[in-house]
C-alpha cells in the first residue's frame, strides 16, 4: 500500500484548546467536521496521546480554531511541537481571548472559532472521536482556510535542496526536518516536532 495516498485527503488544519481547572492548554489536529445541522454538532478526532485530549475527555468541553492561510510556521511549532505537560503554552501567549465556555481562541493566523460541548464519545484506537453540540462561534477573518496541502507546500519550512547534496537524507513529512544517513533507525523521533520514523521519508540528492 502507497500511504501518500492518505496525503490526497482533503482537510483542514485547527488549533484544539481545553482548560482543566486553572490550566489552558492547545495542540494541532486535522480532523474537525460538522456531523449534524439539527442539532448542530461537529465531530473532532484527537490522539490519545495529547495532554490536551485529557483535557477535553475529563472537562467535556473545548474550543477548535481554525487554522487560515495567514498563519505561520511558529504557530505549528507552538502548539504542535512541545506538550502541554512539560510547558505552559498559553504564558505569555497574547494572540488570544477567551471563549464563553471557558476556553481559549487563538486569534492570530486562524480564521473562526467554534466552541462546543461533547455529548459522546467513541475509542478509536489511537484516537478518541468526540461528538459535541456546538455552543458558540464566530469568523474572525475572511482569509482561506489551510489544508493539509496547503501547510505542506507554503508554512512548512522546504529543505534546502543544495545542503545534502549526494547524501542519503530521510526527511520529515510533518516538518520538514532532514536526518542524513544510510538508514534511518526504527526508534528515531523527531527532534523537532517528536514524530516517529515512520512519518520520514527517503530522499536520495
Amino acid at each position: 500500500m502507497n500511504k501518500a495516498a492518505m496525503y490526497k485527503l482533503s482537510y483542514g488544519l485547527f488549533v484544539l484548546t481545553a482548560r482543566e481547572g486553572e490550566k489552558d492548554n492547545g495542540c494541532i489536529i486535522n480532523t474537525a467536521t460538522q456531523v449534524t445541522s439539527e442539532p448542530n454538532r461537529i465531530a473532532i478526532a484527537v490522539n490519545k496521546s495529547n495532554y490536551t485530549h485529557d483535557m477535553v475527555m475529563n472537562t467535556s468541553k473545548f474550543t477548535v480554531s481554525i487554522i487560515s492561510q495567514e498563519a505561520e510556521f511558529d504557530l505549528f511549532k507552538h502548539f504542535g511541537f512541545q506538550s502541554g505537560r512539560d510547558v505552559d503554552k498559553f504564558a505569555g501567549y497574547t494572540d488570544c481571548k477567551r471563549a464563553s465556555n471557558g476556553t481559549m481562541i487563538v486569534t492570530s493566523g486562524t480564521n473562526g472559532y467554534i466552541s462546543a460541548s461533547v455529548v459522546s464519545t467513541v475509542d478509536l484506537g489511537s484516537h478518541t472521536l468526540f461528538i459535541a453540540d456546538v455552543t458558540d462561534g464566530d469568523v474572525l477573518s475572511e482569509v482561506s482556510s489551510a489544508t493539509y496541502e496547503y501547510y505542506q507546500k507554503n508554512i512548512k519550512p522546504q529543505p534546502k535542496t543544495n545542503a545534502n547534496a549526494g547524501k542519503t537524507v530521510w526527511r520529515c513529512k510533518v516538518c520538514g526536518y532532514e536526518y542524513v544517513g544510510e538508514e534511518l533507525p526504527e526508534d528515531f523521533i523527531c527532534p523537532l516536532c517528536k514524530h516517529p520514523a515512520s512519518d520520514f521519508e527517503k530522499v536520495v540528492s
